[in-house]
Formats: C-alpha cells, structure tokens, sequence
C-alpha cells in the first residue's frame, strides 16, 4: 500500500488507547502513562468498557463511542478480539493503528487466520496497521510513545525499525547512556501490512530523519523494499543488521552456481546494489549508529591517529590496514607545526604518539594542528589514563576543542573506572566514543563504506562494445522445446547454443552418437581436442571419469572414448548416455572463471563470478551481485574477488579482456531476466586464452515459472517494450524508448544544443552545466518510480539525443510530476508533442491516475502543447507560472 496514510501513524492529532489500563505494571498501563508522560499535545481517548476513567483521562467503552476524529489507534488486548476492534475503528474512521497484540502468524495457522481477518477489515478503509506482536512506535519530536518501555530516546537524527522487541529494548537502554537520539523507533512487528519498504520511503522523505537503522530478520515485498532502499540511500545512509545468517543455506544443487549461493550471501548482494551498508554484530550496529548520530559524512578513507601510547597506536594503525582504510601520509607542513609543538621524541609520523606524559594542552593543539591539514578525512584520538594524566581532565578539554570539526571525529578512551568517567564527558557533548580503538576504526569504515557504495553506485557505464543483438525468439524456443519435452537439464550443446543466441562467445563444439562419430568430429575440429560425456542424467562430469582432455591422435580419441563410456557406466549405470561432444582444447589458458545464475526464492535470479574449474567450491573465490547489470555493475562485481587482480595482468600473464567479460556478465544478466523459466546457469570454466574469454562447458537448469517477466526481479529491469519508432508530421524520424544509465553521454550533448532559454524554461535555473550527480539521477532512475522516454536519431551506427521527457511518481505513487526538454534545433518540429504523448500513454498504462507540472507564463510553446494534450491550466500565486494538470483516468486525456 505504500506510503498512504502514515502520517497518521507517526504525526497523529488524536489518539485513542484501546486497552488502556488502570492496573499498574500491565502493557495498558505502560502504553497509557507513556502517551501521557511523552507530553502529547492532542487528545488521548483511553478504550477500555470496564473503567470511566484511567489515569486522569475519561474513558470510553468502545471507539465507536469516542464521537470524535481519531488519527491512530493503539491495540492492546487479546488478539482474538483484535478484528472486531479493527472493525470498529473503521467505521470510526480511524487512518492508522499500532496492534500490540502477540498471537498471530507466528503462533500458526489459526493466528495466522487472525490476522487475515484484521487485514480484511483494515483494507475496507485504507487503514494502515504496523504489527500485530510489537511494541510499538516513538517519535520524540512529536511527543509520541505509544510504546510499553521502560524510557523514552531523546530527539534525534536516526530512525530506527526493528522486528526483535527486544532488540528495540536493548538499542533505547543503550541511547540513554550514549546520549544517542532518534527521530523515529518503530518496532515493525509481523509485517501484516507496513513493511520495511513502506517505512524506508515514508522515512527517506521526512526531514528530520539523516540516516535509517533496520534491524532485519526477515523481509517481504522484496521488489518494494529494493527500490526504496535504492531510492533512499542515494541521499541518506541505511545501515542494516541481518539476523539469522545461516538461513536454508544453499541446498543440493545440480550446479557449481547453486551451491555456491547461499541464502545470506544473497542478502549481502542485495544490501550492496542498494547502497545498504551492512554491519555484522549488534556491537557494531550501535558503534555505526553513535556515529551517524554524531559525526559528518566522511569523504574519503584518510585517517590520523593521535594517541598518548605506542600500543594501541599501533593496534589502531592494523584496524586501519584491516578495514582497508588509509593511514594518512602527514605533509611537511604538518609535519613542522608538530615538530614545533611536541617533544623531541614524539614519534615524527602518524600514529601521532603524544608520549605517555601528555596534557590536555598538548591534545587540543595536536587536534587543532590536524583539523587544517588538508591531507586528512577523519581523526581517531586515543586517550590512554596513566599515572601522570587526568583522563576526564583531557576529555574535557577535547570535548570543547573537537566541536565544529571539518571531518569525521572518533574517539577511544581504553581502561575501566578512571577511563568510564573520561567516556561519560565525551559522551554527554556528543562525541562518538568507544572503548577499544578497533570498534572506532571498525564504525569509521561503516561510514566510509556508505560513501564509496554512493561513488560505486553513481558510476557512469560504458555502452556495450559489440552490437550484438539477442536472438529472443532461438532462445525462448530453445527453452520452451526443453520444458515441453519435460527436460529439466539443458545438454552441453543445448546450453551453449541458448548462450550464444544472447551474444555469449563459446567454444565450437560438435556431438557425437558413435565412435566413428567423435573420430569425424574431432578430425573436422583438429587436434587436440577435449570429450565429454552428452547426459542429461550426469551433472558434474569430472566426477563421473566423464572429461578426457588434450586428445592429440585418432588413437587418443578412441581411448578416451571408451574410458568415458566405461566411467560413467560405474558412476551412474541408470544414466541415459546421448553420446559425447568433442571440442578444440584451449590450451594453456591463462584463467579459469566460473560465472553462473541461480533464482533465489526471494530476490529473484542472482549472479556469480568466481574462480572456475573443478576447484572452484573449494577455493570458494567468489562474488554475487542481481540483475539487471550493466557494465559498470558487472565491473563492480569482479573487483569483489580476489581473481580480478590477477586478470588484470599478473607476472608473466596477459590481462584478459575485462571489457568482454563485463559483457558476458551483462548478457547472463539479460539472459536470466528476460527468461525466468531458468534456475541455475553454469558456465564453468569459462577460459581465457591471450586475454579472451571462451565458454568451454555450460549447463542449464530449467523449470516453469508462474510469474512471467520481469516480475520475478527484484530490481526493475529496463522496459524495452517501451520502444517505437515514430516519425514527427515534419518528416522527423526518431527512436522513442526509455533512458539508459549509458544514455549520459547523449544527454549531456542534448544539454550542450539547448540555448540559456530553453534552460531556464526547463530548470528554472540558468544551470551553466550538468553536473555528474545530475547526470546520475537522470539516468539511472528507477523503472518502478519514474518514466523518463528519450526520442534518438540513429545514424549509420551512432545514436543523438533529441529530447527528453519524464513522470516522476509523487509519494501517493498514483500521480507523477512531468517535465519535458527538446534540444533547440528540434524545437517547432512535433517532436515534444509526439513525446509528451507517449509519456502520457506510459503513465497512464502503469497506473498513474494525474500528471502535473508547472511552466513558466512566457513559456508560450509549452502552454501551447499542454493545452492541445488536454491538461487544464491554472495560475500559480507563488510564482511568475502556471500548474497543469492532466487527470488520466478521462480516456480522452493526451488527445
């Protein structure tokens, strides 16, 4: 349901308390005198038949009873009465409720029936429900705790979702002792109908809240929670704990992919292509929480280290190597003021070692001395209490001096009761301090890692290098011949052959039925050459003496065929045995790569890129990202492993073309979006041979799907059905198709034809230029989110923007904010007319109920266009413009 009434949820005017309580030390109670003691400004209206009045405030047997508007209501009672109440509050006309009630789904299949019928009655009136089985939700700033925990969080910054209670409970005891503040604690509870995705879009549009904490169990709405979470951490950082790593694990498999990919690897892979950053212990989700609550953004890995002791120096120096972070190389002018202002002995480097007599005075002008070297990005300072030092004395002075930093400050104050009260004064000024200095560096890196994700993530892709287009109609046949004729494996061939219909270079291969066969094949191929055994029944070859390679003779190929025939016959004598497939050996190759697909039961088809050949489980060299992938993800992707360096030239061996195997990533990718009949891919080993990529063995795994594509994605594909060509009433004939994330280019040359103009009637501003961050969000938008169409003149292999149009969904996801652009040499020909229709047309395809936007009142042509499409034009009274609206949901709209 979105985003829909949540504000009646967390900015309620009214609330009313159903099962509130007179009894002390019961939920009702606690959740009553919370409300009260938070200092909520509205009316409280306490629900409970058996009382008048509870705690000072009159009580109402029923909501109905109330008479009054209500914005939420708090359920607290017994959750098999839970659907009548629910009922009630409908009727009521009650927008949101928090059930605390515990029973449902996770006690079985009746409380799980339950809560269907809370569902049921909840959706006749838009109502939203966060639980059942929480405890509820707290928004200090605005005086909401309708919660039963024992303390209220003070305002803050951080907003936090938890599906564990207590790990709600231990995160508020844990803020109160580290002055921590939240803006929003939401216990999410069961999930029946706001989710992670609802509240990471409510929340990624509030003001107040900078940074988002999830703590995660499990997730459902997979797709929604993607593209909130892609949509968000672009402008906010998510730091997400995932409990229950081991999970299903990978099961059987019938391929190296499938077993290789396991459930909480996929989670991993999923946080990473939405620019979560994930963190592994409870420890390290407060560390990082603290920080984001205290410190600015880092904005690169460059750290200075000042301590009064060489030991934890040096043990921070190894975090710092450890979380592959930088142990900044001071300047010489640095280097001077230091020497100016410390002992002969300091140590003339970083870790700045103070020396074990340092005094506050000499800490504050270290400090001061650092914040103006350019060549630093954050700043850890050590304080280790001896006997010549007062630890809350330095503290103090610290506390004042770090005020205002320009970067990223922790601090790591080492000890017990002399060191406790040192970290009660850092802590009350709002300074992030930690008790070893690896858990500083380690939440540095956390913060860190959100920035390079932002970089990664924006990168600009390069186009692909070789034009080819994918065969769709050879591939599905291949795939629906396989399903129909009940095969569940694709053969050698057969896999090799859907692979090449997308563009993926193989290894030639020819099947052979007979011994005079694979002699004839091999002669055809030349020596040497390697066999394999053509089953469908036998998965892992080499397993079943099934692989004969470097077959230099006729002599060598009939050996080797009756090896492999008298092999697999002891491995598996049921197996059916089509014959063998006889293929030129590569030989000498350089690499062996394996790159696969499995469909997760959850996120859809995901990708591997590893190591290859017959060690690659136990090497385990791997890494795993989703699809839809472009070049840059794909590169991204082989920098995870350990490979990408060695392919990337290593000793006496060639680099590979990294380019070329970006793109087979990126046609894997297409392969297993457009077809979600496949379940595990493997092309393993895929070998380079003079830096080029060949597949030498596939296989293809196949079942039938019910949901058709690309909706078992869980990151929205680009919609190539969204395609015409079309040709302006002036002669101009154009492709129309939707904006690629390598379509910057031409956007920026789009951007170069329009005059100042033109400019300012789009922008509203005289922009001088597109700045790459700008170029990122025009172009790697989200398909779910936003329609942005572009209209491409192709000439003899080369692509020019002519203009772009977009639609923006607005938080309802039911209206859309519009904005067109055509380069000033195609202005006056159609074509904005021929594109605002199609965008029209899209919108109103995908949902959308009303386009809006606003034009400037001397924008003469554009309030020409709009009113031939049919949108009605009102005069704003802030600005020097008209809005203009087009209500789709009139079949004649855009006519």
């Amino acid at each position: 349901m979105g985003i829909y009434n949540l504000e009646k949820l967390f900015r309620p005017k009214s609330v009313a308390l159903i099962g509130a309580s007179e009894k002390s030390h019961t939920i009702g109670w606690a959740i009553t005198k919370n409300m009260r003691d938070a200092g909520f400004d509205g009316p409280i209206y306490p629900v409970n038949p058996n009382y008048s009045q509870i705690q000072g405030l009159k009580a109402y047997p029923s909501v109905l009873e109330i008479g009054q508007p209500v914005d939420l209501a708090v359920v607290a009672t017994p959750i098999g009465g839970v659907p009548v109440i629910v009922r009630e509050c409908v009727d009521a006309g009650v927008k949101g409720a928090v059930i605390v009630s515990a029973g449902g789904k996770e006690t079985g299949a009746q409380g799980a029936a339950i809560e269907e019928e809370i569902w049921q009655e909840a959706r006749r009136g838009g109502m939203r429900i966060i639980g059942p089985n929480c405890i509820g939700i707290i928004c200090p700033g605005q005086h909401v705790n309708t919660t039963f925990a024992a303390h209220m969080p003070r305002p803050g910054k951080l907003a936090f979702i938890s599906q564990s209670g207590a790990i709600c409970a231990s995160m508020l005891d844990l803020s109160l002792k580290k002055e921590v503040g939240f803006s929003h604690f939401v216990s999410i509870g069961s999930m029946l109908d706001v989710d992670f995705g609802d509240l990471i879009d409510y929340l990624g549009n509030e003001e107040e809240v900078q940074s988002i904490l999830l703590y995660i169990e499990s997730l459902s709405a997979f797709r929604k929670f993607m593209s909130a979470a892609r949509a968000v951490s672009r402008v906010k950082p998510i730091i997400a704990l995932k409990a229950g790593k081991g999970g299903a694990g990978a099961k059987a498999a019938a391929s190296h992919t499938g077993a290789m990919v396991g459930d909480d690897a996929v989670y991993g892979a999923a946080f990473r292509r939405a620019g979560i950053v994930r963190v592994n212990t409870i420890e390290d989700f407060f560390d990082c929480a603290e920080l984001l609550d205290k410190q600015p953004r880092p904005s690169g890995k460059r750290m200075v280290v000042i301590t009064n002791s060489g030991g934890p120096g040096v043990m921070a120096a190894d975090a710092v190597t450890t979380y592959g972070l930088e142990l900044t190389s001071l300047g010489q002018k640095t280097l001077d003021r230091l020497n100016g202002m410390l002992p002969a002995f300091w140590s003339h480097g970083n870790p700045i070692d103070l020396l074990g007599d340092a005094t506050a005075e000499r800490y504050a002008n270290v400090v001061k001395c650092c914040f103006d070297a350019t060549e630093v990005d954050g700043m850890l300072v050590i304080l280790n209490p001896q006997a010549m030092t007062d630890a809350s004395d330095i503290a103090s002075v610290l506390a004042e001096d770090l005020k205002g930093k320009p970067y990223p400050v922790v601090t790591s104050v080492m000890g017990g009761m002399d060191a406790e009260r040192a970290r009660e004064v850092l802590d009350k000024t709002g300074l992030p301090t930690y008790e070893t200095p690896e858990r500083a560096v380690r939440a540095f890196y956390y913060l860190h890692e959100y920035a390079r994700n932002m970089e990664m993530l924006q990168e600009i892709p390069l186009s692909l290098q070789s034009g080819v287009e994918p065969d769709h109609e050879k591939a599905g046949r291949l795939i629906n011949e396989g399903l129909e004729k009940g095969r569940r494996f694709l053969t050698e061939v057969e896999s090799k052959d859907l692979l090449k219909s997308f563009g993926i270079p193989v290894n030639p291969t020819e099947t052979a039925g007979t011994l005079e066969e694979t002699l004839q094949a091999a002669r055809n191929l030349g020596f040497p050459v390697v066999m394999k055994v053509l089953s469908r029944d036998i998965s892992h070859k080499t397993e079943a003496d099934g692989v004969q390679v470097d077959l230099q003779s006729e002599e060598d190929v009939e050996r080797g065929y009756l090896r492999i025939m008298e092999g697999v016959r002891v491995h598996n004598p049921d197996a059916e045995i089509l014959g063998v497939t006889v293929q030129p050996m590569i030989q000498s190759p350089e690499y062996e790569i394996l790159i696969g697909a499995k469909k997760d039961q959850n996120f859809g088809p995901v990708l591997l890129f590893g190591m290859g050949g017959i060690y690659a489980e136990v090497l385990n060299d791997r890494a795993i990202g989703l699809p839809p992938m472009n070049r840059s993800l794909a590169r991204m992707l082989m920098r995870e492993t350990k490979l990408f360096a060695l392919l990337m030239g290593y000793r006496n061996r060639p680099q590979a073309d990294v380019p070329l195997l970006e793109e087979i990533l990126v046609r894997v990718s297409h392969l297993v979006a457009d077809f979600p009949q496949i379940v595990e891919l493997d092309l393993n080993p895929v070998m380079v041979r003079k830096g080029k990529p060949h597949v030498v063995d596939a296989r293809v795994v196949l079942e039938q799907s019910s949901i058709r594509a690309p909706l078992h994605l869980s990151i929205s594909p680009y919609p190539e059905h969204y395609e015409w060509r079309d040709e302006t009433p002036k002669g101009l004939r154009v492709l129309i198709r939707p904006i690629k994330p390598e379509d910057a280019p031409l956007l920026l040359d789009l951007f170069g034809t329009m005059s100042k103009k033109s400019i300012y009637y789009r922008f509203f501003s005289p922009l001088k230029s597109l700045p790459s961050s700008m170029l990122v969000k025009f172009t790697q938008i989200d398909y779910d989110r936003e329609i942005a169409l572009v209209a491409l003149e192709q000439d003899q292999g080369k692509e020019r923007m002519l203009a772009v149009t977009r639609a923006i969904r607005d938080l309802s996801r039911e209206n859309a904010e519009f904005a067109l652009a055509v380069g000033d040499p195609w202005q006056k020909k159609g074509l904005g007319t021929k594109l605002l229709r199609k965008c029209i047309e899209v919108a109103a395809e995908q949902g959308i109920k009303s386009l809006y936007g606003r034009v400037l009142s001397d924008n003469y042509e554009m309030l020409a266009l709009v009113k031939r499409l049919g949108f009605k034009l009102s005069r704003s009274r802030e600005a020097d413009e008209y809005v203009v609206t087009l209500d789709l949901t009139n079949k004649e709209s855009g006519t």
